[in-house]
């Protein structure tokens, strides 16, 4: 008697492969490929049956057009179930870098509370000056802009911001940059909450070491 070895096989269909090797590469919007997110759609129970396999779960935000995977949470101390490697990997974050995930939070729920728009886009000057307010003074004002460039550039490659084309096409353009509403996924209340506190004790910080340095000049 022949066996029918057709329906045997556990590997993907084509369109459920391209969905997994996507999210596998990074964060998936809407606007990159409409056909693809409705495929996702579609397909999305069984995108997290696969990705379940991995320790992996999809996070999909159908109205702000966004989905990305996350490592599920770890098992309690007490909890038999063994702990799995990790596929995606904690980057730990430095302060000048969480300082602007932060601001740029707020600026984005204060942009929605306005209402208007979809896309909160910033200039790099605008940037430049949400941050500078609340990083210590320096003789160098150059350097100090140089810096928070970097962190801009930073923040780019995490994929929170989205640096756009220049309509002129000219060297002397500013840059301008869009906020990826996917930060609303990253930076929730209670995270904008320890960030406060942790950014008050900072800013006293700063006043303390800017008093001693008036001091001594005196």
């Amino acid at each position: 008697m022949e066996q029918d070895f057709t329906n045997a096989t556990t590997t993907p269909e084509p369109d459920l492969s391209s969905l997994l090797i996507g999210l596998l590469k990074g964060v998936q919007y809407r606007e990159q490929d409409e056909r693809q997110w409705a495929a996702l759609l579609n397909l999305q129970a069984r995108v997290r049956d696969y990705m379940a396999v991995l320790n992996l779960e999809l996070v999909l935000d159908e109205a702000e057009g966004y989905a990305f995977l996350k490592s599920r949470p770890e098992p309690a101390e007490d909890d038999p179930v063994p702990r799995l490697p990790r596929l995606v990997a904690r980057r730990p974050l430095s302060f000048p870098v969480s300082l602007l995930l932060a601001l740029l939070r707020k600026k984005l729920a204060e942009f929605d509370a306005a209402g208007g728009d979809t896309r909160l886009v910033l200039s790099r000057d605008e940037i430049v000056e949400l941050v500078r307010v609340f990083l210590p003074d320096g003789p160098n004002e150059a350097k100090l802009i140089d810096q928070i460039e970097v962190t801009i550039n930073k923040v780019v490659e995490l994929g929170f911001l989205h640096k756009l084309k220049s309509a002129s096409g000219g060297m002397a353009a500013q840059a301008s940059y869009e906020v990826r509403r996917i930060l609303k996924a990253f930076v929730d209340a209670q995270w904008l909450a320890e960030f406060d506190a942790r950014l008050a004790v900072y800013q006293s910080a700063l006043s303390g070491a800017a008093s001693a340095r008036e001091a001594r000049d005196e």
